[in-house]
Order: C-alpha cells, then structure tokens, then sequence
C-alpha cells in the first residue's frame, strides 16, 4: 500500500511551526488556566469560555468539561486536567487523521469543492505541490469555467508546479473535467485534481451542477472520483458545520482541507467537526490544514501535533 502522507522529520517541523503560530491565541489562553491554581468551578467556567470562543462548539465543548469533571475527582492539580485535557482531545481527533491510499488507481481522481474564497485554487496548487513531492505526477482540471480570474490562478499555480492544465472559456465544466482525466489517460498521469466554481449550499442550481460534474468523472473514470474534499476556511467558525453537512449530503464527502488556520484564534472548529458526526457516523477524514501562505504550507493533518500546538 503506498502511504502517501508519509511525512518525514523536516515536514513534521514546519507543520507543527505553522500550527503554533496560528494557534497562538487559543494556546495562550487554554494554557494559562491552568498554572498554579486550584481544580474549582470557576476554573470549569473559564475553560468552557475559552472553548466556545475558539469555536470548539457548543456540543464539543459540554463533552469535553463532562468528562473532565468526571475525572476531576482523581487528580490533584489543574496541570493534571490539563492533561487530562490533552489525552481527551486527542481521543477526540484521533479518528480525522487517516492515511490515504493511492494504490491500485490511476489517475485517482480528486474532487474538490466549498464556497466563495474558502481557498480552493490556491489549496489545490498546494496540493498540487504536495504530491509532486510525494513522487506523484498531477494534471489540474479547471472545472470553474464561470470566472476567467479562477482559470488564471489555476493556470498560474500549473506553471509555478510545472503541471498541466486543462480549461476551457465559458464552456460545460463536466466537459472540462472529463477531458482532463481523459488527458490523465492519455500521460499516465498519477493525479486529476478537479477544480469546482465556489458556491453556496443555499444555491441549489449550483449544487445539482456540482452534482453532474461527479457523474461526469464518474462515466469518464470508473469509480471516479475516488475523492470528494469540502475546503473549509477556519475564520467561518461554526458555520463549517453546515457547509459539511450540506455538501456531504449532495456530494457525499470523503475528506476535509481547512484552510487559513495561519489568520484566526478559532481552530477548535476541528473540535466541532469531529464531534459532530457523533459515534453513529464514519469520522470525515481531516486531510489537510492551510498553515501559511507559502506553496509547501499545506500540511496533512496530525491529531497528536494539533493538540500539542493548542495545548503544550
């Protein structure tokens, strides 16, 4: 099996760098409650402040203070809960981070959609990026073919990447995106990332056009696409839950890519995500985060380095 988010010791350095310098705001916080202060409910107050404002949700958040009153009652200092703190996070977001196997498919096609300015063409010239580096070769389907300026930018990452890039002015984007696997055929290309023009769950023509684009790559490529990723931009807060919950119920999504997690103090949205499918549903894979603004600054997600950016 080829584990393609293998990550060596460098990687792991710049993506837990990246993380502490988005999480600065909500680390300071959550850390300070617990120097040198008695185990007391006002304690439990201001740590359930502290969770709501970074956007842990209201769910997560009642979860997560349950569980440490209950194990209040076996420890002796806050720096304890705060370990405490640590292993129930982890046990939390442990199920978002999985490995992504690409064998036995080629071109594995990836489809990527979210709404307007979540980060889409540029996390796919990341990720883009990524790949390349991963020994994979990549073809970019530009499946926006409303707006000329997302065409330039996906155009423009193509060249920066030194990947092709198939588009079309103004034309059907199902066309678009089957042509490009049919190119991926045609090279022996390893990787057909899919772009899709943003829109709003609340657009319903727009949704049913993201649809057709699925059945189209799925007649292009059997059982295409292999993937189906939501962007998600970390500033909307909880808002994320629904974007998710909308396109999961359209598309039928297989993995999450967060974005500009570098420019907000809220990443306990990833809190929310993870509890809010509950433990009847299959745990949607986080497998990205937007760390910075630089072409290697999307990082596959690591529960254990998210928690200890938030909280050591």
């Amino acid at each position: 099996m080829l584990e393609l988010f293998s990550r060596n010791a460098g990687a792991r350095g710049s993506s837990a760098a990246g993380l502490k310098v988005g999480l600065t705001t909500t680390q300071s916080r959550l850390s300070g409650l617990f120097r040198g202060r008695p185990i007391d409910p006002a304690l439990f107050d201001e740590l359930e402040t502290v969770l709501l404002t970074s956007d842990a949700g209201v769910g997560a958040t009642g979860f997560l203070l349950a569980g440490l009153r209950e194990r209040a009652g076996r420890i002796e200092t806050a720096e304890q809960l705060k370990s405490e703190l640590q292993a129930m996070l982890l046990e939390m977001l442990a199920p978002l981070e999985q490995v992504l196997d690409f064998e036995g498919k080629k071109p594995r096609v990836i489809m990527i959609a979210g709404v307007n300015g979540a980060g889409k063409t540029t996390s796919i010239g990341k990720l883009a990026r990524y790949l390349q580096n991963q020994g994979l070769s990549v073809l970019l389907a530009a499946g926006d073919t409303f707006r000329a300026a997302a065409r330039e930018q996906l155009a423009a990452w193509g060249e920066k990447n030194g990947v092709a890039v198939v588009a079309q002015s103004g034309g059907d984007p199902g066309s678009v995106v089957f042509d490009a696997v049919a190119a991926a055929h045609a090279r022996g290309i390893d990787v057909v990332i899919a772009d899709t023009a943003g829109r709003l769950p609340t657009q319903l023509h727009l949704m049913e056009e993201a649809k057709k684009i699925k059945r189209v790559l799925a007649k292009a490529e059997a059982g295409a696409p292999h993937e189906v990723w939501l962007v998600l931009d970390a500033n909307v807060g909880q808002n994320a839950l629904n974007q998710v919950k909308a396109f999961d119920e359209a598309l039928g999504l297989t993995g999450l890519v967060l974005t500009k997690l570098d420019g907000t103090a809220k990443g306990g949205v990833i809190c929310a995500i993870a509890h809010s499918r509950g433990p009847r549903l299959q745990p949607l894979p986080l497998r990205f985060l937007g760390v910075g603004e630089g072409i290697d600054d999307l990082r596959p997600f690591a529960a254990r380095e998210f928690v200890s950016a938030l909280l050591d």
